[in-house]
């Protein structure tokens, strides 16, 4: 096993924590946490009813990306195009699954970044 596995593990789910509560305090209801079926994963997926303007509440499919530091990337670049191919087709699965009929979609990007004494929350709406 890769030495460094479990840090970066514990890395990841304290910044989906972090990411589930930016989200909480925003408004949007967390649905799911670690959503998995056979198209894939996806980190979280939340009920933002902040934008009926729209017409409908909005379901979010939210990729979360945790990093120590910032300073080579940033960790929205890491969700490139296979990902949010991935990220769509679990949204479709899920979808499918529970029938939801008048909602918007949209996908969401939360990065998370543990540099100093502080982790930085950047949400990104509607990023892909």
């Amino acid at each position: 096993m890769w030495p460094f596995r479990r840090a970066e593990t514990s890395l990841g789910r304290r910044g989906e924590k972090l990411a589930a509560r930016h989200l909480k305090r925003r408004g949007l209801k967390i649905l799911a946490r670690n959503y998995r079926c056979p198209a894939g994963e996806v980190d979280l997926i939340a009920l933002d009813p902040t934008n009926k303007h729209l017409g409908a509440e909005t379901i979010a499919f939210v990729e979360v990306k945790s990093r120590s530091s910032d300073h080579y990337t940033d960790p929205e670049s890491a969700v490139r195009a296979d990902k949010q191919r991935r990220i769509r087709k679990v949204a479709g699965y899920y979808l499918q699954r529970r029938r939801v009929e008048g909602y918007n979609i949209r996908f969401d990007i939360v990065a998370v970044v543990f540099d100093g004494d502080r982790p930085t929350v950047r949400y990104t709406p509607n990023a892909f």
